[in-house]
C-alpha cells in the first residue's frame, strides 16, 4: 500500500496514523514452519494457535504476547539483500503496512488493529534462531533496528488481513512534544502579526508626519 493509500503523507514530516494488516503467521510450536492466516484471534495472553501463546516458544522467558513487523522493512531487506521472508519465515505474528521499516508512531502508543487494541512496549531485535529457522544468511544483520515490536494486549478481538491500523492513543512523550511544538508554531504565529501590526502602525505614523510636513512647507 502507498502512502496515498492509507492516508498518510510522510513528506509532510508527521507521523502516520493510520496503516493496514498486510498479513498475519502464527507458528504451532517452537521451530514449526509459520503459517500464513486470513484472521487470528488475539486473546488477553497472545494470538489463538501460535507458539507463544500455548507456552512452547524459544523464548518463552522473554515472551511477547504479539509482535508486529513492517512490510516496508521486509520489502527493503528482499531489496537490499534478495533475502525475501514475506513468506513468514521473519516469525512475527502481524506484518504492518503503513508506518514505516521501524514503525516508530507504535512504540509505546496504544494501537487499534482489527477489533484488537495492542500497546508495543519494546522493540523485537532479530536473532540468530530466527536466521537459522529461515535458511537465510544475513537475515538478521538485514533486520537490525527494523526486526518488529512486541505488544501487550490491551483488548482482545478478531483481526483479519486487510483490517485498518490506527494509532488510538499516541505515545505521551510524542504526544507532549507535538503539543508543545503547536504551542512554539503559534507564538511564532503571533509575534510574526505583532511585528507586522507594529511596522504598519510606524508606516501610518511616518506618512502622517510627511503629510503635515508637507503642510508647513
Amino acid at each position: 500500500m502507498s502512502a496515498d493509500d492509507s492516508g498518510n503523507d510522510p513528506a509532510d514530516g508527521s507521523a502516520p496514523e493510520t496503516g493496514t494488516v498486510d498479513a498475519l503467521v502464527t507458528a504451532p510450536e517452537s521451530g514449526a514452519p509459520p503459517v500464513h492466516r486470513d484472521a487470528v484471534e488475539i486473546r488477553p495472553d497472545g494470538v489463538a494457535g501460535d507458539r507463544y501463546r500455548s507456552g512452547d516458544g524459544h523464548f518463552q522467558l522473554d515472551a511477547c504476547a504479539v509482535t508486529l513487523v513492517a512490510a516496508e522493512a521486509l520489502a527493503a531487506v528482499r531489496e537490499e539483500t534478495g533475502i525475501d521472508v514475506r513468506d513468514g519465515r521473519h516469525r512475527r505474528n502481524v506484518v504492518v503496512d503503513g508506518f514505516g521499516a521501524e514503525m516508530d508512531a507504535l512504540l509505546d502508543a496504544t494501537v487499534a488493529i482489527g477489533d484488537a487494541v495492542l500497546r508495543p512496549t519494546r522493540r523485537r531485535p532479530p536473532c540468530a534462531h530466527v536466521e537459522e529457522l529461515a535458511s537465510e544468511d544475513g537475515l538478521a544483520s538485514a533486520l537490525r533496528n527494523r526486526g518488529g515490536l512486541c505488544c501487550d494486549v490491551v483488548e482482545p478481538g478478531r483481526v483479519s488481513v486487510g483490517d485498518a491500523v490506527r494509532i488510538r492513543e499516541a505515545d505521551p512523550r510524542t504526544a507532549g512534544a507535538a503539543i508543545a511544538e503547536r504551542l512554539a508554531e503559534r507564538e511564532r504565529i503571533a509575534d510574526e502579526e505583532r511585528i507586522a501590526d507594529e511596522e504598519r502602525i510606524a508606516d501610518r505614523e511616518r506618512i502622517a508626519d510627511e503629510e503635515r510636513t508637507a503642510d508647513w512647507e
